[in-house]
């Protein structure tokens, strides 16, 4: 099971990576950008740009006493001819203006060639076949592989890629059965969170009849006898679609079953916004249902299975005091092993015997002075995944707690994986960090030695980048992490382009990670700097819940710090400072946007959420984000939000050029924050600067994604940028075009 719940679910938590001379190699030069000796057009009046009119009608609420205008609600109804229109002028505005950045189209080539390496996730073993997804370089959609032995030819078990022209259906998730012998595999339609499953015989290549609906951001869990599964789904509408503001129920499908005849298993009775996610412990014994209710608001209740895969038996409460995050790891002969945070910040492990008091627990691995970012229990071995500044430490123990190894990783990166069975005498990790694309490794759990499976080769020399990490002081003297990535023998003269980027909420770390644009960023000459900022996991619960609810302004203090480092330090000027976060990201952009515009040279929030107040709305899962934002409903949470409300924070002030990206498919954070957010800052803009909304369409939150329109929208972001700051192309990949 996925141990956060996250606004970035779960493939693009989003791209971040880092010169003096650009790289000469087979493949073509590098993009460089220098400081432009071209000053701004003096005479471009606002008026130059002809924003579309956007309506305002007078709707106010009130809160608590104050009443809050919301002159653009109309904008919240997706579905109008009105809106749609609207969209449809934004994007007629800012298209050409991207299209006509001379820029634009080396940039999108470069990254086209970059972009164009062999790529692979991380094996999953179940019986005696692999399974793993492969992109050969440029395939819009990677594709699902199956083989009997690792160093065999793999075979085609699904290729995405042949299901839609514009290779807008993904493969979501897969899940194959214990024994291998079938996969569950769920498609996601132009970018929505909305899930279909299917299941596919390995043997055949063949699906079966059974079709799973109303899905979203759970996978489903197979029985031990790989016939049956169980699944949440949300419940239904009267015009029989899924209802998402209303809470998942668990039910069980025994494959070749009418599934309208599933049986329900689980439900949330007793609590209106607590959602329940299923697993299945190895070996098939108990369903497990995990109760969320916020970050630090989770239970678990278990069932007992019947050797036929039915549920036998009831519900068991096993931790219902839904005071901290716990979270189920195994079942090893009726111990229950439970990562939990409950009187123990960076989190410990817990081995809890089912069916006895709770007084029998016992504390297996100890809270650390690192966070315990993730925890697996593979082969008897429990495998700790702690964060040590923000890069990842793989510290493996007994089922006693005794310490066996440390799992070698190549460098200050990311490590993610080390999945698999109780019985397992092997798993598979990856590893990335800014310069580093994701290399795949096998370890054998009973010596601990590593192995590469597949690691990638770029057409780039990442030899002539450096990452750093520094520490500086916020506002309130708190000492925050931040890496910086940039060329060798970079001057630290005050004339650097930098790209700032942060995310700061939902106990979700930044640590080092791969990203071809990024990598086409510095090969530009620019400056990639990642802040660690407060809200997310990087030095456990202490850090996170510095970072929520009436702390939340800590999270926007320390991204100004960030930058005001960055110019401190002669990396930067304030004119050369690009700031960008995408989803809690967009909320923080907009927020410092409007609190610190003078400190940026241009913005790029991307599927922000950035109306504070009504983000709550649309449905369970955002309102689920409580745990970070609190609620309007609450006086004093709606006093924190009004404070920093990227929407109702816009003052007629000259703004940094602007571009809001969105999709009109996004369901997670829907677009009309950014329609919103977007048409505030164009009335209130009070200089030459540009406002631009780009609106994607067959495109969601960012997971599923096709590669082709990741390039152009990267390639529209970084022109933006390029005009934005004035940066001056020199010789553009004229060897790479040339070629």
């Amino acid at each position: 099971m996925q141990r956060k719940i996250q606004l970035l679910w779960p493939v693009l938590l989003l791209l971040s990576s880092c010169g003096t001379e650009p790289a000469k190699q087979a493949s073509g030069g590098a993009p460089s950008m220098t400081a432009s000796t071209t000053a701004p057009d003096a005479s471009m009046k606002p008026a130059a740009f002809k924003y579309p009119e956007t309506r305002r009608v007078d709707h106010v609420d009130t809160y608590h006493g104050t009443s809050i205008a919301d002159p653009y609600r109309w904008l919240e109804d997706a579905d109008s001819a009105d809106t749609r229109n609207w969209i449809q002028a934004q994007n007629a505005l800012a298209q050409p203006y991207l299209e006509s950045i001379p820029a634009r189209e080396r940039i999108k080539q470069r990254m086209t060639q970059l972009w164009n390496y062999e790529r692979y996730d991380i094996p999953v073993k179940r019986g005696n076949r692999y399974f793993y997804l492969r992109n050969d370089g440029l395939q819009n959609q990677s594709v699902l592989y199956m083989t009997e032995r690792l160093n065999a030819e793999p075979r085609v078990l699904l290729d995405p890629n042949q299901l839609s022209k514009d290779a807008t259906v993904a493969l979501s998730e897969f899940v194959p059965s214990p024994d291998g012998r079938l996969v569950a595999y769920s498609l996601s339609d132009g970018g929505t969170d909305w899930r279909t499953w299917h299941f596919r015989d390995v043997a055949t290549g063949k699906d079966l009849p059974d079709v799973l609906r109303f899905i979203k951001f759970v996978p489903i869990a197979w029985t031990g006898d790989s016939k049956a599964v169980y699944y949440a789904r949300f419940p239904l509408t009267a015009d029989g679609k899924g209802d998402d503001t209303k809470q998942r129920e668990v039910y069980w499908h025994k494959l070749g079953a009418d599934v309208a005849r599933d049986q329900l298993i689980f439900k949330v009775t007793d609590h209106p916004t607590r959602n329940p996610y299923v697993q299945i412990s190895d070996g098939g014994k108990y369903a497990i249902f995990w109760l969320y209710d916020g970050s630090q608001s989770t239970g678990i209740y278990y069932r007992k299975i019947a050797r036929d895969g039915t549920p036998s038996g009831e519900t068991v409460r096993l931790i219902d005091s839904f005071d901290a995050n716990y979270q189920f790891i195994a079942e090893i002969d009726d111990v229950f092993y439970i990562r939990s945070n409950k009187d123990a910040p960076n989190a410990q492990v817990v081995a809890m015997p089912i069916g006895t008091a709770k007084k029998d627990s016992r504390v297996v691995v100890p809270e650390s002075k690192f966070s315990a970012d993730e925890v697996s229990i593979v082969g008897r071995r429990v495998i700790v995944q702690y964060l040590q500044d923000a890069h990842s430490l793989a510290r493996v123990f007994d089922l006693d707690g005794k310490v066996q190894y440390d799992v070698k990783l190549p460098g200050l990166g990311t490590a993610l994986g080390f999945d698999g069975g109780v019985q397992d005498t092997e798993t598979f990790f990856g590893y990335s960090d800014f310069l580093t694309p994701m290399t795949i490794s096998r370890l054998d759990l009973t010596s601990g030695a590593t192995e590469i499976f597949r690691a990638p080769k770029l057409a780039a020399d990442a030899s002539q980048f450096v990452v750093k990490q520094v520490f500086y002081k916020s506002k309130d003297g708190t000492q925050v992490p931040m890496f910086i990535a940039h060329k060798k023998g970079l001057a630290l003269n005050g004339q650097n382009f930098v790209q700032l980027y942060g995310y700061g909420g939902f106990n979700i770390a930044q640590q080092p990670s791969f990203s071809v644009p990024v990598l086409v960023w510095l090969e530009m000459g620019g400056v990639y700097a990642v802040a660690n900022l407060r809200g997310g996991s990087e030095y456990g619960e202490a850090w996170h819940e510095a970072g929520t609810k009436l702390h939340k302004q800590n999270v926007f203090d320390d991204f100004i710090a960030a930058a005001q480092y960055l110019v401190d330090e002669k990396y930067t000027a304030p004119a050369k400072i690009a700031i960008r976060g995408r989803s809690n990201g967009g909320l923080l952009v907009g927020a410092v946007l409007t609190q610190r515009p003078d400190l940026f040279g241009a913005a790029l929030p991307a599927v922000g959420v950035l109306d504070m107040l009504r983000y709550q709305t649309p449905s369970s899962n955002a309102r689920q984000w409580s745990s970070d934002y609190g609620l309007s409903e609450n006086e004093a949470e709606f006093r924190a939000q009004l404070a920093y409300s990227p929407l109702h924070n816009v003052h007629k002030v000259c703004y940094p050029p602007t571009l809001v990206t969105t999709a009109d498919r996004d369901d997670r954070v829907v677009p009309w924050h950014s329609y919103k957010f977007a048409a505030t800052l164009q009335a209130a803009q009070t200089c030459p600067n540009p406002v631009m909304l780009r609106v994607e369409t067959r495109a969601g939150h960012g997971a599923g994604k096709p590669v082709w329109m990741q390039i152009e929208d990267y390639a529209d972001q970084w022109a933006f940028l390029v005009k934005s700051l004035h940066m001056e192309p020199e010789g553009l990949l004229s060897q790479a075009n040339a070629g």
